[in-house]
């Protein structure tokens, strides 16, 4: 008879990984699920290899809305490198082009500023958008272009940091979908140089706390000093992704046929749009809702408890 496969731990909550340069997003969740024995895990939207910083690790029940960080807005640093292109944006690329960059700090200052608010971007052929099933960038490499659309997307800050020479450090807060490739490449042609990303660091997703990222090394000695313990001790609240949505909490008898797929009546809810949802007897996490047109709260994605039997 076969072994039957070692499924490891059932544990939930969110890990703000610290993601290091030269590593894919998926390894660097394959070595956090491992570290946590996790029997499932997930992240939040890729960070190219060359990117480092916070990358949301889910685990467990914290998977099932993994998909509402996707949709957060996210802030930058990044360093961009003036006067040359490459083919996919970045240090990683093939230099394509070379420009003399003349402009003075004053000039760079203003062409950046100049992209405060709306902006249209069309992504790089090096991106993780899918055509026909085939990530752009698989099909660049094959020496393959696809027309891309133009996407819509909001700066809402630029904050300039400094200028060495031809790199310039600065810091963007964007909404998703937000391509800082496209934005250095953009920038480069305004001031007629060209340019491509030298290093960029993820320094926010949603409204996680940049301060609360751990590193690889710094798991990996939490582990040695305290084990598992230890290491969940460090894990956000499985609701954490959602923690800025309007709290409901529910009476049992409400709780009972939420649970089972029913909309329920709530008094204290707003409006519209959606909610958290909580026990209120135990302040247990519930899940997440939708206020309908008539006022019900119908469930929109629910954790496992014990009371869904």
């Amino acid at each position: 008879m076969a072994r039957r496969r070692n499924r490891g731990r059932d544990i939930s909550g969110v890990l703000l990984l610290n993601k290091p340069a030269g590593m894919s997003s998926n390894s660097a969740l394959q070595i956090a699920k491992r570290l946590y024995g996790a029997s499932k895990a997930g992240h939040t939207g890729s960070l190219d290899p060359l990117a480092t910083g916070m990358l949301p690790i889910c685990f467990g029940e914290a998977t099932k809305f993994s998909q509402f960080l996707l949709d957060a807005d996210k802030s930058y640093r990044v360093t961009a490198k003036l006067g040359i292109n490459t083919n996919t944006s970045d240090a990683d690329g093939e230099v394509i082009k070379t420009r003399p960059f003349v402009s003075s700090a004053e000039e760079v200052e203003a062409a950046l500023m100049s992209f405060v608010g709306a902006n249209t971007q069309i992504p790089s052929m090096f991106s993780a958008i899918k055509h026909q099933g085939q990530p752009l960038y698989k099909l660049a490499r094959q020496g393959i272009e696809i027309e891309r659309k133009t996407r819509h997307v909001t700066l809402y800050a630029l904050r300039w940091l400094e200028l060495r020479g031809d790199e310039l450090d600065f810091e963007v807060d964007c909404s998703k979908g937000t391509y800082v490739r496209s934005l250095v490449e953009d920038l480069g042609e305004k001031l007629g140089c060209g340019g491509h990303v030298q290093a960029l660091h993820r320094i926010s997703a949603g409204a996680y706390p940049t301060d609360q990222m751990r590193t690889v090394d710094a798991l990996n000695a939490l582990q040695e000093a305290g084990g598992t313990e230890a290491l969940d001790a460090v894990l956000l609240p499985t609701y954490s992704s959602v923690e800025d949505w309007p709290r409901v909490e529910l009476g049992d008898e409400a709780t009972f046929y939420l649970l089972r797929g029913q909309s329920v009546m709530a008094t204290d809810r707003p409006s519209e749009g959606g909610v958290t949802l909580f026990r209120a007897s135990d302040k247990a996490f519930l899940g997440v809702g939708q206020v309908t047109d008539d006022g019900m709260i119908a469930p929109r994605r629910l954790i496992v408890t014990g009371d869904d039997a």
